[in-house]
């Protein structure tokens, strides 16, 4: 089994066996908690134009997203875990576009079997894919870190890569630090910048208890992730 990993959602993708893509802050996270609240699956839109249209053609679905890090006008939700788990989401059809964790699954389809997390579910989805996809000793595992520059993914990616190869080198409690202290959580501590909450890192570096992790599945004309229950 080989296992690497690569920084940024424009990287070169390679054809894994199994593509595990990242985004802490906040894409994946906010996936997570909307499947928790009752969330049925989550389109995955290359762009803002292509969700709205989807939204055309079914209006119950709901938008959420950012670009940049910011809400986008017109959608329903904010790409925001804080204000997610707040959301009665039972039975709905979300759409998501974001910058960085949504291209990267999107560059990421040529994979046999594509994974998204944040940190919140790493654990469960480290350890599904240990006990159950990487048997064979040719399986390649690419884990994508998608910001471009950002230690939360990077220090994920790492804590996935050590638990899938059973080892203890990076601490689910080093994790958390190295997201609290990143660049990318600053703009989130600062109280003077009214488009960030910081309640919305204390719920990326949540642990949750769920019974599930969650893959994206290419059957349909439009890419999405579905729960798979371990």
């Amino acid at each position: 089994m080989e296992i690497k990993i690569d920084q940024g959602s424009d990287t070169p993708t390679v054809r894994a066996d199994i593509t595990i893509v990242i985004d802490v802050i906040r894409a994946f996270t906010v996936a997570h908690y909307a499947f928790l609240q009752g969330a049925k699956r989550i389109f995955l839109a290359e762009t803002v134009e292509q969700a709205i249209l989807i939204k055309k053609a079914n209006p119950t679905y709901l938008l959420a997203g950012e670009i940049d890090g910011l809400a986008i006008k017109g959608f329903d939700l904010e790409n925001s875990p804080y204000r997610i788990q707040q959301t009665d989401l039972s039975g709905k059809t979300l759409v998501l576009k974001t910058t960085n964790g949504v291209r990267g699954a999107l560059r990421s389809l040529s994979s046999d079997h594509i994974f998204v997390t944040g940190l919140t579910n790493a654990r469960k989805t480290a350890d599904f894919i240990r006990e159950n996809m990487t048997n064979e000793k040719e399986t390649l595992v690419q884990i994508m870190a998608t910001h471009p520059s950002g230690d939360d993914d990077l220090a994920c990616a790492e804590y996935i890569k050590n638990r899938i190869e059973d080892t203890n080198l990076v601490s689910e409690a080093d994790v958390i630090e190295r997201v609290k202290k990143s660049h990318v959580a600053e703009k989130f501590f600062d109280t003077s910048n009214d488009a960030f909450i910081v309640e919305d890192i204390f719920y990326c570096i949540k642990r949750l208890h769920s019974d599930f992790v969650m893959k994206v599945s290419k059957t349909g004309e439009i890419p999405m992730i579905v729960r798979v229950y371990v």
